[in-house]
């Protein structure tokens, strides 16, 4: 690790001349993570100095973790460092934002510990309220949250899709309660982090998100500030690469969790009501969560539709919904709590999915061959009744294979303490 000075600087707001024995270590680090950043990197950082000299009532560093770069950044970095008090810069050999948040947070001397990305795409006016709350020691973990209601955000539709789709599918897999896990604004406390930075294994995208999962688990208190946002047009992130991996990172994650091995004590489970049994009830609960599911299948199909052809986004629509539907329909239309078995349901979940796949991917391939190529009406009216039909047949699959009565799962004697919250 290389930085541009032996102590790490400290920018403090102005006051008067005192003597200082030995200089303080800052009550907040923002840490930057930059590759091949040189464009944005030179504004970005000076803006950010200014914001904070200006606004921020506590001592602060900025530290830009430079990732492997190949162009100019790391030498504007270190030019930044010189002009700017408070900047340090940090350079890795390797790429990863998980990897340079890890090595920075773990090695500094800060009392709270933020990051944000380069492009600054979330308004500076929410970091005092971010971290507020850390300095207060009201919360442990803080995130801007761009789904949260009061945030305002521009973005183009096909990323609102994905970001909502992945929080909900982080909400239904691995039944987290946080609004927005990737939104690049997060802080928290340096005791926290040193207690959950051993135990996160990602050092790319994800890092953040199992971050998240480990301190929810862990009983943190995590604070959500509403941001207003506004989307980089400018954006080099590979959005497929990073699907696939925050994909697999949710897998291993969810394998932990259902067989125990998540390194940290679990929250208390749901301690509310039991879910009626009956038909009726359950016909109802049942009605309420396909209805949602079907407005997200047709929404992610018309996404989807110009980008992955008809059958692609059909499968594409169907199998994100349908783990998504799988997980709600367990704890809300049949009553199953707790981890037990629920890698085997959303397995058996997937089944299911196979039978609505055939009977709206047959249906689709006889309309085209029908008529080769129909109004979109007609391709979505279709679509919705073999769904309808679908969804009979998964109800049923549902009540008498997956879920079967008796399944619900006995309540679990909560473990945390009665102070560990998460609150939001």
């Amino acid at each position: 690790m290389t930085t541009t000075a032996d102590s790490p600087a400290v920018a403090t707001r102005p006051r008067p001349a005192v003597a200082d024995p030995a200089p303080r270590p800052p009550v907040l680090d923002v840490v930057v993570p930059v590759h091949n950043e040189q464009d944005d990197l030179v504004p970005s950082v000076e803006r950010l100095h200014a914001h904070l000299t200006a606004s921020l009532p506590y001592s602060f560093r900025i530290t830009v973790a430079d990732n492997a770069s190949t162009d100019g950044t790391l030498d504007l970095a270190r030019d930044l460092a010189r002009r700017l008090p408070g900047v340090t810069v940090v350079h890795l050999a390797e790429k990863g934002r998980g990897r340079a948040l890890h090595r920075v947070w773990s090695r500094s001397d800060a009392e709270v510990l933020a990051y944000m990305d380069v492009d600054l795409s979330t308004d500076l006016a929410a970091l005092l309220p971010l971290v507020a709350p850390l300095v207060s020691g009201h919360s442990d973990l803080a995130i801007g949250s761009r789904l949260a209601r009061g945030s305002r955000v521009v973005r183009g539709p096909k990323r609102e899709v994905i970001s909502r789709c992945y929080n909900l599918l982080l909400r239904t897999t691995l039944a987290t309660r946080f609004t927005d896990a990737q939104c690049g604004f997060k802080a928290i406390r340096a005791d926290r982090a040193r207690e959950l930075l051993p135990l996160v294994e990602d050092t790319g995208w994800f890092f953040d998100t199992e971050l998240l999962v480990l301190a929810e688990r862990s009983g943190l208190r995590i604070h959500e500030v509403p941001v207003d946002w506004v989307d980089d047009p400018d954006s080099r992130v590979d959005i497929v690469a990073t699907a696939a991996a925050d994909l697999r990172g949710i897998a291993r994650l969810a394998r932990a969790m259902a067989s125990g091995r998540l390194p940290v004590t679990a929250l208390p489970a749901y301690a509310g009501p039991d879910v009626p049994r009956g038909l009726t009830t359950q016909l109802v609960r049942f009605a309420a969560v396909g209805v949602a599911s079907t407005l997200a299948y047709l929404t992610l199909y018309l996404v989807l539709r110009g980008p992955l052809g008809a059958q692609g986004a059909n499968f594409a629509a169907l199998i994100l919904t349908a783990v998504a539907n799988t997980a709600v329909n367990r704890r809300v239309t049949f009553g199953v709590r707790g981890a037990t078995d629920r890698f085997r349901h959303q397995l058996q979940g997937l089944v299911v999915f196979a039978v609505g796949l055939a009977l709206t991917a047959g249906s689709l391939a006889l309309l085209h061959s029908a008529a080769p190529d129909p109004q979109r009406w007609v391709e979505v009216t279709v679509l919705v009744a073999a769904n309808v039909t679908a969804t009979l047949v998964r109800f049923l699959l549902l009540r008498s294979w997956v879920f079967p009565r008796g399944a619900a799962a006995a309540p679990i004697p909560a473990q945390a303490g009665p102070d560990q919250r998460t609150t939001r």
